[in-house]
């Protein structure tokens, strides 16, 4: 260096250097100018936050990104798994952890960036109703689960189509288009719907379906669901039903025995509801009816062959042909009166063979019956000799009533036994108290007529009317003794020998002492009248002792007078015996009969 030269350079001042140390020759004014410099190349960085960071540095290990911060971020690359391609100056955004951790670190998370940004894009979807696009990753229980901005939705099985999904596993591993229809925060959970972008697209075809309709339309349509009252028919966008009753001719029990699910079928438009949306389809009426093809040989008379299809409280229905049957109505099943429930007779799938009684094929309606198949018992020529008044014969009581019980002799041949004609000593009441259904009666025949088919019959009548006899032993005035069997308001009833019954007034029950017989007791009665048409006996206690008393008192003083009243009640005594032989017949037939 030249002499001109150093006179050229400044003198640099050592003293300066070595006691303000490097930077400290700034003025005020001019540091505040550089610090002002510097802290506008920063960016604000709240912790956090998201905010977008570029990539400056790649490790195995670690991502660099300056954010705009005094200092560079460490991301670990494993957070950068879904991202193979990336390279040196792109764009990521990330979460603000910490501005500084304990070594002066900026710690910064792109896992927890993609979650707060994947929320608030779902917010948003369902703030302004957009369709996003889902990857379907797995069925669940009820559903699917559903990956949208690398969050798991659930889409309910009802909302991934308009018509029933039957198998989710199809759509497990497709991408779907689908609206957020509902977020819960507390439990970070998503539902879903792909059903209502289908639904939006069906209105305008579902609006031009309705206002096109009109009854006798036939359309297309296909089986969404089935159940037992018939099947829902999509129509493109409105469904239809298509009752169990439209869809054959012939009776069938549910409609899976001639349809499936998912099938094409051609409908006719029965009826519909402009208001409520409701179509009632019907498919039998696309074929021609099958009485139509009913040959004309089938009469009233006519004999026809068939399957019982079904079986009512009234009656079963014979099929003979489908989409043709004819009713046997329970009265038409058998001779007898007695068939109450067609289901001891009939059941369904059983083969009959059958008479037409009645046919109206302008209203397609046939009646059956089985009975005539067989003879009518009274038609019978020797019903008349068989059955003649006085003949005795044995039936099953089928029926009781208030006024008596039926009993079937055989097979369509029926007699009514009156309560009045079970005993000649007994009142019975209803017939329950002397007989059961089911059991056998012995009966003689009182009337028959034939025309009418009638048939009086009666038990009693099988032994002699002990009346005539008891007429004799239980004259007026005679005394017997009985038991009483039961009180009410007004009278009392009393058990006499051989089994009768006889009535005593209350009044009539006043003992000797005062006091009056009750229930159970034991004691002589006197009797005051004997009906032998109403079979009513009146008896007295009262007079037993009353007349006993009161001639004592007034022929007292006189010790013959007492003995001739005696001597003049002996043959009353005597008429209380009655006839010793027809008593001992009578108990004698009483006993056998019980």
């Amino acid at each position: 260096m030249s002499k001109t030269q150093q006179r050229e350079l400044p003198a640099f001042d050592w003293d300066r250097a070595d006691n303000k140390g490097f930077g400290s020759g700034y003025s005020d004014a001019e540091r505040n100018r550089l610090q002002e410099l510097y802290d506008n190349t920063l960016s604000e960085v709240k912790e956090k936050e998201v905010v977008m960071g570029t990539v400056v540095g790649i490790t195995d290990r670690e991502v660099l990104l300056n954010i705009g911060f005094k200092s560079d971020g460490l991301v670990p690359a494993s957070e950068f798994r879904d991202m193979p391609d990336l390279k040196m100056g792109d764009e990521i955004e990330v979460y603000v952890e910490n501005q500084e951790d304990p070594n002066g670190q900026l710690v910064l998370s792109r896992k927890k960036a993609k979650v707060i940004t994947a929320w608030q894009k779902i917010q948003k979807a369902l703030d302004d109703d957009l369709v996003i696009d889902g990857f379907v990753k797995r069925r669940t229980k009820g559903g699917l689960i559903v990956d949208i901005f690398s969050i798991e939705a659930f889409l309910p099985g009802s909302q991934i189509d308009v018509k029933p999904i039957r198998d989710f596993d199809i759509f497990v591993g497709k991408k779907m288009e689908v609206k957020v229809v509902k977020i819960n925060y507390a439990n970070d959970n998503v539902v879903v719907s792909h059903k209502v972008l289908i639904e939006k697209d069906l209105e305008a075809q579902r609006a031009q379906i309705l206002n096109n309709l009109e009854k006798g339309q036939v359309l297309e349509g296909v089986i969404k669901n089935m159940t037992n009252f018939g099947v829902f028919i999509d129509l493109g966008g409105v469904d239809g039903l298509l009752h169990i009753t439209d869809i054959s001719w012939g009776r069938i029990s549910h409609p899976s025995e001639v349809l499936h699910l998912d099938q094409k079928v051609n409908v006719v438009v029965l009826d519909f509801d402009e208001d409520k949306k409701r179509i009632s389809l019907g498919m039998k009426q696309l074929q021609a009816h099958p009485w139509d093809a009913l040959p004309e040989d089938i009469q009233v008379g006519s004999k026809v062959e068939g399957k019982i299809v079904n079986v009512a409280d009234y009656g079963a229905f014979l099929e003979i042909m489908p989409g043709v049957e004819g009713l046997i109505h329970v009265s038409e099943m058998s001779w007898s009166q007695h068939l109450r429930n067609p289901q001891e007779f009939l059941k369904v799938g059983d083969d009959v063979q059958a008479v037409v009684l009645t046919l109206d094929r302008a209203d397609r309606k046939m009646s059956l019956g089985i009975k005539q198949l067989t003879e009518d018992p009274w038609t019978r020529p020797e019903l008349r000799e068989k059955y003649a008044v006085g003949t005795k014969h044995k039936g099953v009581v089928r029926n009781l009533t208030n006024f008596g019980l039926f009993l079937e002799l055989e097979e369509g041949i029926d007699g009514l036994v009156h309560v009045s004609d079970l005993s000649w000593t007994k009142k019975i009441k209803h017939p329950s108290d002397f007989i059961k259904v089911g059991e056998e009666l012995e009966v003689v025949v009182l009337e028959l007529d034939i025309e009418n088919r009638r048939l009086a019959l009666g038990h009693k009548q099988l032994e002699e009317n002990p009346w005539d006899t008891f007429e004799t032993v239980f004259a007026v005035g005679t005394t017997h003794r009985c038991t009483i069997i039961s009180k009410n308001d007004k009278m009392a009833t009393l058990e006499l020998p051989y089994g009768i019954e006889g009535f005593s007034s209350l009044k009539n029950l006043s003992k000797e002492d005062g006091s009056f017989a009750e229930v159970g007791e034991t004691l002589d009665f006197k009797v005051t009248e004997f009906s032998k048409e109403e079979k009513r006996i009146m008896l007295s206690h009262t007079k037993t002792w009353q007349e006993k008393n009161e001639p004592a008192k007034e022929q007292k003083p006189k010790a013959a007078s007492t003995k001739t009243s005696s001597s003049t009640n002996q043959p009353e005594r005597g008429a209380t015996l009655g006839d010793l032989d027809a008593l001992a017949a009578l108990k004698e037939q009483l006993e056998g009969r019980n």
